[in-house]
């Protein structure tokens, strides 16, 4: 989507640009080497690294997916003032999602660069390489048990050598996953000396034995060596050795000490910690057993579902499997709780398409088989990448499973979880077990389009026609369009002039200026005009095609006002075709009110004027009423 935003944009604008695009299946549409030269700047849209060595020397502007798909104009105009990529080894990072779209324009006005946050970008890009892991592991062990398991009072166990070897082997992915997960955030961070700290830290955190407990610190624990491996190796980076030295600094020095100190660390300064919490979490769980149903299947259904596979994960599966032989009724709430977060986030994925990434998708379907056969950790990826959404929708889900089953006195009498155990005969009660598994996934999904809805605000839809897809401002007046008020009531009939005088560029926008002060929205005229002038000192606004779309954003003005005016002749404004600028539009908006209206107003116009039957109406418009029932058209 980022990529067709960004195409569109260009093609609105009057620029040449190639996209090339590194979703899930790799990359499609790759920059040649001649490309690269050619591009006056690189725009990265990306969720995850891409290798920024081929653009040194170039303007280089990183962001995330996102802005790519909701302000693709912006990024062309921000791109010709991006500071030029002096070629380090970096990488180039983005935010959100798990496609990367890596943008080559040619021609364009510029602006600022920026890209989102380091540790939302350090943490996707774990998330990206971790999922492959997560969905090979997870189906691997998944159809292991379908095909080869049964049901014993030690669990679900595979006799056939042949299934026994294919669960081996997913087992392998489901142990690498978190390594990796570290391992990639810390990349993002300090590039490649900061991999091997971070994987074997990530190692260390999943292994609960090198620390004394029972279970490892799981995913959370690999997010926390992932950032420290990160910042160890930035911060060992900016000590000052000799000459001599610099050569075998990234493949010896650094990797050697980081990996020690974020493993020495782990081990007798944060293990710690987890496993004294997962001793005292078991002693706290057993004084419950007295306590209600539903209030034990709720603890229970909130801990499987914080940190699937986790020390707290571990600490509600190991006390209920502890139990099974004596008061099956308490597995049976950790059962229905266990396949709650990937199925709610799989269901999640079907609900809301649009709020996730095509990867994500992917990655939906395959928690929801995982769900099936009580893979929790299916929902990881979502978790690690939006936790302060995901987590708690989860637990909600799984509190929600767990309280029903508890009501009912759903008993499981293995010590595993999910639809399969019901499947094959291990539970009691299956009817309001599937009830309770149901309301909980149905919960978790509702739950997480919510919170991502609300706190990530509604994706952006395709436009109908080839125009850049600005932020949305406020809606157009309902009925028929006053002919003497178009866009919103910011042209009018007063700042029109249907010939202009100026031969000058400087003379235009002076001229446009002092037709917008008619308005009494401008406040300083000459404020206005520099502001205007400066933006042309940045990258010309000629579009080609005989038009100029001069705009400024400045306190010079109190609201938005937009003016017109033509010119027989023509103005020099220095677009890429060559043509002199005929249709002169002018944009001025205050600074408060920048970011949403001076996008959606460039959005209309741009919508219009790409139609040459417009265009020719606007030119023949015989005097200003006509004039502005050809601009009566802009919607």
């Amino acid at each position: 989507m980022a990529a067709e935003r960004l195409t569109q944009a260009a093609e609105a604008l009057g620029h040449e640009m190639k996209v090339e695009t590194q979703g899930s299946i790799g990359a499609e549409n790759v920059l040649s080497d001649n490309d690269v030269g050619r591009a006056d700047g690189i725009i990265i849209a990306a969720d995850k690294d891409v290798d920024r060595s081929r653009f040194a020397g170039k303007r280089v502007l990183v962001v995330g997916v996102a802005e790519g798909i909701h302000h693709p104009e912006q990024l062309i105009e921000r791109v010709r003032d991006a500071p030029v990529y002096e070629g380090d080894g970096g990488t180039g990072r983005g935010g959100g999602g798990a496609d990367a779209g890596g943008a080559a324009p040619k021609g364009g006005p510029g602006g600022r660069g920026g890209a989102r946050g380091v540790v939302y970008r350090a943490l996707m890009n774990g998330v990206s390489y971790m999922i492959p892991f997560v969905v090979v592991g997870g189906l691997l062990i998944a159809v292991s048990l379908a095909l080869g398991g049964h049901t014993t009072p030690e669990g679900l166990v595979i006799d056939s050598s042949f299934w026994r070897s294919v669960n081996d082997i997913g087992v392998i992915g489901f142990k690498l996953m978190v390594p990796v997960l570290s391992g990639y955030i810390a990349y993002a961070i300090a590039d490649r000396p900061a991999l091997v700290p971070g994987m074997i830290g990530g190692w260390i955190a999943n292994t609960g034995e090198l620390y004394d407990s029972k279970a490892g610190a799981g995913f959370i624990g690999a997010i926390a060596t992932g950032f420290l491996a990160g910042y160890v190796v930035l911060w060992i980076k900016r000590i000052r050795v000799p000459r001599f030295v610099r050569p075998v600094m990234p493949i010896i020095v650094i990797p050697v000490v980081a990996t020690t100190a974020v493993g020495l660390f782990f081990i007798y300064v944060l293990g710690k910690p987890i496993s004294w919490v997962f001793e005292h979490l078991t002693s706290w769980l057993g004084g419950l057993t007295g306590a209600s149903a539903a209030l034990l299947g709720v603890v229970l259904g909130l801990m499987i579902a914080f940190d699937m596979g986790g020390p707290v994960n571990k600490t509600a599966f190991l006390f209920g499997a502890g139990l099974v032989s004596g008061n099956p009724e308490v597995m049976g709430m950790c059962a229905a709780a266990i396949p709650v977060p990937p199925l709610g986030q799989g269901l999640a994925t079907l609900l809301r398409r649009g709020l996730f990434t095509q990867q994500e998708r992917e990655t939906g379907l395959a928690a929801l088989f995982m769900g099936f056969f009580g893979i929790t950790e299916g929902a990881i990826p979502f978790a690690a990448a939006r936790p302060a959404r995901v987590i708690p929708a989860n637990m909600l889900g799984g509190a929600v499973a767990g309280a029903v089953a508890g009501l009912a006195a759903v008993t499981d009498s293995v010590p595993h979880g999910g639809p399969i155990v019901a499947v094959l005969g291990a539970v009691g009660g299956v009817p309001m077990f599937f009830v309770a598994v149901a309301l909980g996934s149905v919960v978790t999904a509702l739950a997480t389009v919510t919170l991502m809805a609300v706190g990530e605000g509604p994706p952006a839809r395709a436009p109908r026609v080839p125009v850049p897809a600005g932020p949305v401002g406020p809606p157009a007046p309902a009925g028929p369009r006053r002919p003497e008020e178009v866009l919103s009531g910011y042209l009018t009939g007063r700042t029109v002039k249907v010939e202009l005088a100026a031969g000058r560029k400087d003379e235009a926008v002076r001229e446009l200026a002092e037709l917008l002060a008619v308005t009494g929205r401008v406040t300083d005229v000459d404020a206005l005009v520099a502001a205007a002038l400066a933006r042309e000192e940045v990258g010309t606004t000629g579009l080609g095609e005989e038009i100029a779309i001069p705009h400024a954003k400045t306190d010079a003005v109190s609201a938005p006002v937009v003016g017109f005016a033509r010119s027989s002749e023509g103005v020099e404004w220095g677009a890429l075709d060559g043509t002199r600028a005929r249709l002169i539009f002018m944009i001025a908006v205050p600074e408060a009110a920048a970011g949403d209206e001076h996008l959606r107003i460039l959005a209309l116009l741009a919508r219009k004027l790409l139609d040459a039957g417009f265009r020719g109406r606007l030119l023949a418009a015989a005097d200003t009423e006509a004039v502005m029932g050809v601009l009566g058209e802009i919607g």
